[in-house]
């Protein structure tokens, strides 16, 4: 009976966000939610989005289904920007963002047979959630020594022993959340030839491309990886990349054998039914619109531009200061949003309830949400607790 079900556990990051909001403070500071904040500390909608919604306004003659695997061309255009000519030979679906991917993702490794997903650890906090709902055994892989800012892909290879021929690893394409480190190419080469060693299929996780060194630059290593691994799984969020984190953009992109394709589509189809049945449209046709316009795909890219730039502005900034025993130089080497810093539960805390400052209770900081002006304080509020 529903009146006999028992509570949840709120999600980590979502009691922040509460908790932020609650705070009268008029001097907090939010570094827990995961979108990017410009230097008066908003979120603005893209200009080439904007032209591309006025656009649609003025020639969109249905709202009538997109079909079962969504907008074709977006995932085209999503595809070649991802993997170049290599996205010819993928099987594709859209799917309700990022997060939907990875479920469909996960769904259909447990139809082909997978029983376990390796997660690298410290992992994205949904990560675990998706995987269990897709009853599937997450085998968490401590890979990163938060200490010394460390990747260790020993560690993270000991861990593919542990699983089956036909198990899987989600790996984070680029601008790992929570942790900024990101992989070499010589550590992509050797993630997936221990892979191929092994029989493990790479499930790679993009969110943000262009955030970390550039459209192509933050792809080069999953490039590699797919180029030389026989299958792969692939979701994508188009979220970040621009700015449009409330229309839930995202797609799944399947490398595999020509004669296996029909059967992934099939299954993926099915999947996708009995969850949503069709995609969303608007978002998608967001990124169709800029992606095939000249004009609008180069105003996408300049103001893409200027966002990596501020983020790595910011990393500097950090880098810079001295906070004790934080190796916060070490935050200039890092892509993307996130880092996560080497406090305790009651540094978090202090910060937090002393200082007004907010984070997840892992120490993870958005990065790209900490205005310029903020800097010093935050500063001084690390040195305080540190």
């Amino acid at each position: 009976m529903l009146a006999d079900l028992a509570p949840k556990a709120p999600d980590p990051l979502l009691k922040i966000i509460k908790m932020f909001r609650e705070d009268p403070r008029g001097d907090k500071i939010d570094l827990g939610v995961g979108v990017y904040k410009d230097a008066t500390g908003n979120t603005p909608v893209m200009r080439a989005v904007k032209d591309a919604e006025t656009l649609l306004l003025a020639t969109q003659k249905t709202k009538t289904y997109v079909g079962q695997q969504g907008d074709v061309d977006f995932l085209r255009l999503v595809g070649q920007l991802v993997f170049g000519d290599m996205a010819r030979d993928m099987a594709s679906i859209q799917a309700v963002g990022g997060t939907g991917a990875l479920r469909l993702g996960c769904d259909l490794l447990r139809e082909s047979g997978a029983k376990r997903i390796v997660l690298p650890a410290p992992c994205w906090p949904n990560h675990p959630s998706i995987v269990r709902a897709a009853r599937l055994e997450p085998i968490d892989a401590p890979f990163f020594n938060i200490a010394e800012q460390r990747i260790d892909l020993d560690a993270l290879f000991a861990a593919f022993d542990t699983v089956a021929r036909g198990d899987a690893v989600i790996l984070q394409a680029c601008c790992h959340n929570p942790l900024g480190a990101d992989f070499s190419l010589d550590q992509w080469t050797a993630l997936a030839d221990a892979l191929n060693a092994r029989g493990v299929i790479p499930f790679l996780d993009l969110a943000y491309q262009g955030f970390g060194d550039g459209i192509d630059e933050d792809v080069a290593g999953l490039r590699a990886m797919v180029e030389r691994v026989p299958e792969a799984v692939i979701a994508v969020s188009e979220a970040k990349s621009f700015g449009i984190y409330r229309e839930r953009v995202g797609a799944l992109y399947v490398k595999t054998s020509e004669k296996a394709r029909p059967a992934v589509m099939s299954n993926l189809a099915a999947i996708a039914r009995a969850n949503y049945s069709m995609p969303p449209d608007h978002g998608a046709a967001i990124v169709r619109e800029v992606l095939s316009d000249e004009a609008l795909r180069q105003s996408w890219r300049d103001e893409l531009d200027e966002i990596r730039t501020h983020i790595k502005r910011t990393r500097r900034r950090l880098a810079a200061e001295r906070v004790n025993s934080i190796p916060m130089h070490l935050i200039a080497d890092q892509k993307g949003m996130f880092s996560t810093l080497p406090l305790t539960d009651a540094q978090v805390t202090a910060l937090r309830e002393v200082h007004g400052i907010y984070m997840t209770d892992a120490a993870r900081i958005n990065v790209a949400g900490l205005r310029e002006a903020d800097i010093p304080r935050f500063v001084e509020a690390l040195r305080a607790v540190a």
